[in-house]
């Protein structure tokens, strides 16, 4: 069942007329077409949703038999569901969701958004419920009903307490559902979570590589490619973005064939040459180019160091690289040679050694072997002197990774925050502790699925907590040395490969009298090395 929709352009007696359930209506003639904006505001459906494969079942398990079937529910002696809750990401197509369930169903839709007052909730229910079935839709539900605790204004208090009044007034046999997004499920007010409310979640997360080709397909639809665009390619290297970051990666290639077109266009006539515009197709140099420019929406808020640094970048340590390429690498390039084996990999590793030996470089390098998103954390700056807010830093630093991934979490000086509980003299409060137990809940809670791999590196792992080294967590230990002279000397040509550097300079020497140098002492006498030659 779907909704018809009819132009009036006559009516007797003219000009209005009261269309009751006895009102006799003629159509003759064809279908007139819609504008394109109603159009295309209007037709979303079923089939313009890629990147979910499960959700659009449960959808419509939820929302349209009790809106087609009702009888259903009556018969086996239950209530149908009344409201749908979807959380994910900023960008993941909750939105698109609701309207392509209201256009299959023929349901009346109702759109609420954030900033909504009691009586605007009051009307949209009281429209919902003359228009019926209907659909009402909340979105971000976060900001219209936060957490009463921790609310401090009075009129917050009130809209979340009407919106309960309202849902628990809908009658049984209503035929309308509410359904409701949110990017932020934890902040919404724990009694609108509780059967006969919002008593169905259901999680719009990222789509995999094969959720990314289906958008991408969908994008590309109406688009000319040329024949060296292979989106297969393209939707495995954008795995860790969302419906809307694919939308704008195909909007920004398609305006970069536009530009390179530029040249052969004049501005001044009216009409463009028919052959510029047969000749324009995008082309596998146009989306390389929008990849570059494009990072996933999830990171916008983080602070994300781009990891474009190599193994190159990293002289020595040659079997640290190789111990990181089979931890990390090969988990993310070959899952499949662990779930033959019947084996989990491992899903984190502590670096630990003196200051100064590559530790953060090497979690760079081995995001970008990846082709990981990465994410880097100073421990002290998960620290706050507020009650619970660390705690809740540390829940937003893992859901954002989890939002980002293939992601790699890098925490730098790990024994500031994962200090061996029960010992941190000062704490009255237990902060330290609580931040602790938060990070191992986090740890824990971060499935083989999700594709974040953690590194924590420390110079005194002496003193962290010995859960956190446990398996299952950050489970293998990688000791970074100072560099021998071999690798003192790998290190002295990674980083002169840039600069011009005199014959009479014998490396090989140098790097056997700067024997107890790190790597960052190295780096700072190349440094100093090339001011004095600029002087």
């Amino acid at each position: 069942m779907r909704a018809v929709e009819f132009k009036v352009v006559e009516t007797d007696p003219s000009p209005y007329c009261l269309v009751a359930p006895d009102t006799v209506i003629h159509f003759e003639g064809d279908a007139v077409k819609r504008e394109e904006e109603e159009e295309a505001s209007s037709a979303v459906g079923y089939d313009d949703i890629g990147g979910c494969r499960k959700q659009p079942a449960q959808i419509k398990e939820m929302v349209e038999l009790p809106l087609r079937h009702p009888s259903l529910f009556e018969a086996i002696g239950v209530k149908p569901p009344r409201g749908i809750l979807l959380f994910g990401p900023p960008g993941t197509g909750k939105t698109l969701i609701a309207r392509a369930v209201a256009n299959e169903t023929g349901a009346f839709f109702f759109l609420i958004n954030a900033g909504e007052s009691e009586s605007n909730l009051r009307k949209a229910f009281e429209e919902a419920d003359k228009h019926a079935p209907a659909i009402i839709f909340i979105d971000e539900l976060d900001t219209i009903a936060p957490k009463r605790e921790k609310t401090h204004g009075e009129v917050e208090r009130r809209i979340v307490s009407q919106l309960l009044t309202l849902m628990d007034g809908l009658k049984q046999n209503s035929h309308i559902i509410v359904m409701a997004a949110t990017n932020r499920p934890n902040s919404i007010d724990a009694a609108l979570r509780r059967f006969g409310r919002f008593d169905r979640e259901i999680d719009i997360g990222i789509p995999d590589a094969t959720g990314c080709l289906e958008i991408l397909r969908i994008h590309t639809k109406n688009m000319k490619l040329a024949d060296d665009v292979d989106l297969e390619q393209i939707a495995v290297e954008t795995d860790g973005l969302v419906g809307a970051d694919l939308a704008s990666l195909c909007s920004e290639t398609a305006l970069q064939q536009i530009r390179e077109k530029m040249d052969l266009i004049d501005l001044e006539d009216n009409q463009i040459d028919a052959e510029v515009l047969n000749s324009l197709a995008v082309t596998i140099e146009n989306l390389r180019y929008a990849m570059s420019k494009s990072s996933p929406s999830a990171l916008c808020e983080t602070v994300v160091e781009v990891s474009n640094v190599t193994w190159e970048d990293i002289g020595g340590l040659e079997n640290v690289k190789r111990e990181l390429q089979e931890l990390v690498q090969y988990a993310v390039e070959h899952p499949d040679k662990f779930l033959k084996f019947g084996m989990q990999p491992s899903r984190g590793v502590l670096f630990y050694g003196p200051p100064g030996c590559d530790k953060t470089l090497l979690a760079k390098a081995i995001a970008d072997e990846c082709q990981a998103n990465f994410i880097s954390v100073k421990g002290p700056e998960s620290l706050t002197m507020w009650f619970g807010e660390s705690e809740a830093n540390v829940r937003d630093i893992f859901d954002k990774a989890r939002a980002a991934a293939p992601c790699v979490l890098f925490f730098d000086e790990l024994d500031s925050i994962a200090k061996s509980r029960g010992g941190n003299v000062g704490d009255a409060g237990g902060a330290a502790d609580r931040v602790i137990n938060q990070i191992l809940t986090e740890m824990d809670g971060m499935g083989a699925k999700k594709n974040v791999f953690i590194i924590g590196a420390t110079n005194r792992p002496d003193i962290i907590d010995p859960a956190i080294l446990r398996p299952a967590r950050l489970d293998q230990l990688i000791y970074i040395p100072l560099p021998d002279e071999k690798s003192r000397e790998a290190i002295f040509k990674s980083n002169l490969r840039k600069s011009p550097v005199s014959g009479d300079v014998d490396l090989t020497y140098i790097a056997k009298v700067t024997h107890g140098f790190s790597g960052a002492d190295l780096t700072e006498v190349c440094q100093w090395a090339c001011k004095f030659a600029i002087r």
